[in-house]
């Protein structure tokens, strides 16, 4: 017979495995999909730099694109932060995925034909980084939705390394792509990507959720509590301060990094793709130790490590002729 003290143990085990959030189909599903498109996403970046640095290859052009990626975060964060807490995300994240998917879409078709120029890949860029800027939050907000609060630690630490593992799958595929198929290949797939999520955001349904009983906030009544929230939390702003400092240097890595490929080093697409996937592959090795060394450092130690690191790392790049 049975010890029927034994069942729990093994149930808390499982719940506290850190693979436990794949024991839900839903998790599962939304996981592998988001996997997918953020593969896609990565050999878009990669076709954008690289087409950037055949069109115009100068410094100033080529870390446009870059700009043009990250900039909106900057502008659109809080509102798409609020406007994720007002409608429904599932439906918000379907249709944001259908016009990013769409728009890849008809840019591949551009580029196939030869019709791509400087500014308007730009603003495909732009676009493509606002579509990513207004999903974030609202992916960020169904991740609880998708386990059971004991795993939710967990489902957090396996969409980071998912993110990471497309970071590293991503740019070399794109790079092998383009000298294989050409350089309209990567956005191409890069809108094939989209119909997994879109698929996997319409077959989920989520539980459902308590009836209002305050009247609807409105969206600029929600960012002026998120402005609030921010100046009045000392830790909050203080970590957003950080990693502005960080990222604003660390970033023209990224920006410039086409044509140290191209020009530096004398390469093609697929030494671009193999850069950018040390860069995931980097990642994910992080990760890996980082539990270990937050334990040893402790957290603020352990980012300090970090950032000497990757300025050291810069520099040595920076000597490269």
């Amino acid at each position: 017979m049975a010890n029927p003290a034994a069942a729990p143990k093994a149930s808390g085990r499982a719940e506290g495995s850190a693979w436990a959030p794949f024991a839900r189909p839903a998790f599962a599903l939304l996981w592998t999909a988001t996997v997918v498109s953020n593969v896609g996403t990565w050999m878009n970046d990669v076709g954008a730099g690289w087409l950037m640095a055949s069109l115009a290859p100068t410094p100033l052009m080529v870390s446009l694109v870059q700009a043009a990626t990250t900039l909106p975060i900057f502008l659109f964060a809080l509102p798409a932060g609020a406007l994720a807490d007002l409608i429904d995300r599932r439906r918000l994240l379907i249709l944001l995925n259908l016009l990013l998917g769409a728009l890849a879409g008809g840019f591949a078709l551009l580029v196939f034909a030869g019709l791509a120029e400087v500014w308007l890949l730009l603003a495909f860029t732009f676009l493509m980084g606002t579509g990513t800027a207004f999903m974030a939050p609202a992916w960020q907000a169904i991740v609880p939705k998708l386990v059971e609060r004991p795993q939710l630690q967990a489902a957090i630490a396996l969409n980071s390394m998912g993110i990471n593992v497309s970071r590293a799958i991503g740019p070399a595929l794109a790079g092998l792509l383009i000298a294989a198929a050409g350089i309209a290949a990567p956005f191409a797939l890069n809108a094939v990507s989209f119909l997994g999520i879109i698929l996997a955001l319409y077959v989920w349904k989520p539980p459902a959720e308590a009836p209002r009983t305050l009247p609807p906030e409105t969206m600029a009544g929600a960012m002026r509590t998120g402005i609030r929230y921010v100046f009045q939390s000392g830790p909050l702003t203080a970590t957003l301060l950080r990693a502005v400092a960080f990222f604003l240097f660390a970033s023209a890595y990224w920006a410039l990094l086409p044509l140290i490929a191209k020009q530096v080093l004398a390469g093609g697409p697929e030494l671009y793709g193999l850069l950018l996937a040390c860069l995931g592959g980097g990642a994910v090795a992080g990760a890996v130790v980082l539990p270990r060394a937050k334990r040893v450092l402790g957290p603020d130690r352990t980012v300090a490590a970090g950032t000497l690191g990757t300025a050291a790392a810069l520099l040595v790049l920076a000597g490269v002729q």
